[in-house]
């Protein structure tokens, strides 16, 4: 074995041909365009390997413990390869917009938005289908996979093998979370308790930082002003918290929410306890991966804007605009930015009854 061989150097090398499948008929800055999405589509591929291998981790339960630090690792190197891909987008904007407008009617209609991985990344993730914004004329994302005459093409094969391969990753770590013992207990009442304890603690806080502004002499209005702030919050927390921030909900599906919130604000709340560090480490490389795939669609956004402006898209989408709505709107992972509202100071948080559940277990010598 030897390296070329290894990794396919000369078949890699022949993949740059562009319209025509020749490479003596490619410029520079094709050729460019051309490496750097081949580039970011080697990167999702790595990207999808990791989020299922982390996918089947939470599948299973109960999950295990000591391979909750497999799961933290895969969500770090998913960072780390959106951090990557993010420099990336300097090499595109080498090119002007000149440069780029030479071969770019070429690419009518074909778009970014036709990458079957990155529309796996987000099945994958859990991509609630109600938060897509459409492409241009096709009403679903599935539709603009398809070939020019309708028929099925290897993004569409791809894409559905993914929808069929079962839930995504949201799913699994929310059944995972919900079935979390908050306090020693995973039963309905034991969950709500906590919330009420937890509301009343943040009820406390706010009155705290309401006296922190009389005591600064703000003026009567002012303080008006901010109490009213504080009494929304306390409201729109505790709609939260307790699951009726969705009235069409039925009972059971309330019941499972606030078992995933409840858990979310108890491992983030008490994370210095041994047995939630390791889930609270996992909790925020998820908010760290989302973090890092949303400040990706900014910054292609903003690529495109440099280098062609705010053009309707090769694929008919508006370009820049729905680029920017992507970064938007596109989360998965709701609940885990809705909480960092609602966490309290250390010194403010509830007292465990049973904290001791949450210390080392130490086996006795046989």
């Amino acid at each position: 074995m030897n390296y070329w061989d290894y990794i396919h150097v000369e078949e890699l090398l022949a993949l740059q041909g562009g319209f025509d499948d020749d490479e003596q008929k490619v410029s520079n800055d094709e050729a460019l365009f051309i490496v750097v999405h081949q580039i970011y589509e080697l990167w999702f591929k790595l990207i999808l390997r990791e989020l299922t291998s982390a996918r089947e981790l939470f599948r299973q339960n109960p999950v295990p413990d000591q391979k909750l630090a497999s799961a933290a690792r895969s969500f770090r190197r998913v960072v780390t390869i959106f951090e990557q891909a993010i420099q990336h987008f300097r090499v595109m904007e080498t090119l002007t917009t000149r440069d780029y407008l030479d071969f770019r009617d070429r690419l009518i209609p074909a778009s970014g938005f036709q990458s079957a991985q990155l529309r796996e990344i987000e099945v994958l993730l859990g991509l609630d289908d109600a938060l897509r914004i459409p492409l241009g004329r096709e009403g679903s994302y599935k539709e603009a996979l398809k070939t020019a005459d309708g028929s099925p093409s290897s993004a569409t094969r791809r894409l559905e093998a993914r929808l069929a391969s079962g839930p995504s990753l949201k799913h699994y770590l929310y059944e995972w979370l919900s079935r979390t013992p908050i306090d020693g207990s995973s039963e309905p009442e034991a969950v709500l308790r906590f919330l009420r304890n937890y509301m009343r603690s943040m009820r406390a806080e706010n009155e705290r930082r309401v006296q922190i502004a009389i005591d600064k002499a703000l003026a009567p209005a002012d303080v008006e002003r901010l109490r009213a702030r504080y009494e929304a919050e306390n409201a729109n927390a505790e709609a939260f918290l307790l699951a009726e921030d969705d009235p069409g909900a039925d009972e059971a599906t309330r019941e499972k929410r606030r078992a995933v919130r409840a858990a979310i604000v108890f491992i983030e709340s008490y994370r210095d306890l041994p047995r939630l560090a390791w889930p609270r480490e996992v909790l925020d490389r998820i908010l760290e991966m989302e973090q890092a795939m949303l400040i990706w669609r900014q910054r292609h956004a903003r690529m495109v804007e440099r280098v062609i402006g705010r053009r309707t898209g090769t694929g008919g989408s508006a370009g820049v605009d729905y680029l920017d709505q992507t970064a938007l709107r596109y989360r998965v992972f709701g609940d885990l930015w809705t909480v960092r509202s609602l966490l309290l100071r250390q010194p403010s948080v509830p007292e465990l009854e049973h904290a001791s559940d949450y210390g080392f277990r130490v086996e006795d010598s046989p």
